[in-house]
């Protein structure tokens, strides 16, 4: 079971640097990461993203991923990311990964104009050292888990089954 965390920050800087911690401690083997982005919300409103996929190799989830959840959290296809109309395609099979309403919620206030987050995927990790090392960033963290089923009904709509 993967899980999907949201870390919160009043700047894109913070966020950008927690990305970068995060990236080293996965070379250190303490996190293993799916993929993980930083999301900016400016102050008209638009979405930005910068994913990491130079940092998690072969098994990046992808921009058709990252423009899926961001369409479905944020209610919006995000420009580069979302391909061809594949957020829309996904989101009209009904597939939700399981994300309640209040988490959709959250992680809006967080990136809410001005603000930014860390999103990641993560498959497993050693929560005491990962606290630790992002402990001196602060932020507001959220977290959901994405079932095996949720995952696998995903991976196979993104590969168009």
């Amino acid at each position: 079971m993967s899980e999907l965390i949201v870390i919160g920050y009043d700047d894109e800087a913070t966020a950008e640097r927690v990305l970068d911690e995060v990236q080293d401690l996965q070379k250190e083997y303490l996190i293993d990461l799916d993929d993980a982005a930083v999301v900016k919300r400016n102050e008209k409103g638009k979405l930005k993203v910068t994913t990491s996929t130079h940092a998690t190799g072969a098994g990046a989830l992808g921009g058709a991923f990252w423009g899926f959840l961001f369409g479905l959290l944020f209610l919006v296809p995000v420009a580069g990311l979302a391909i061809g109309g594949i957020v829309g395609a996904l989101m009209g099979k009904g597939i939700d990964l399981g994300i309640k309403g209040d988490f959709k919620e959250q992680v809006g206030e967080l990136v809410a104009p001005g603000k930014s987050a860390v999103m990641m995927v993560i498959r497993k990790s050693t929560p005491d050292k990962v606290l630790e090392g992002l402990k001196p960033y602060g932020g507001t963290v959220l977290r959901t888990s994405l079932s095996h089923d949720d995952e696998e009904q995903l991976v196979e709509a993104l590969a168009g089954k």
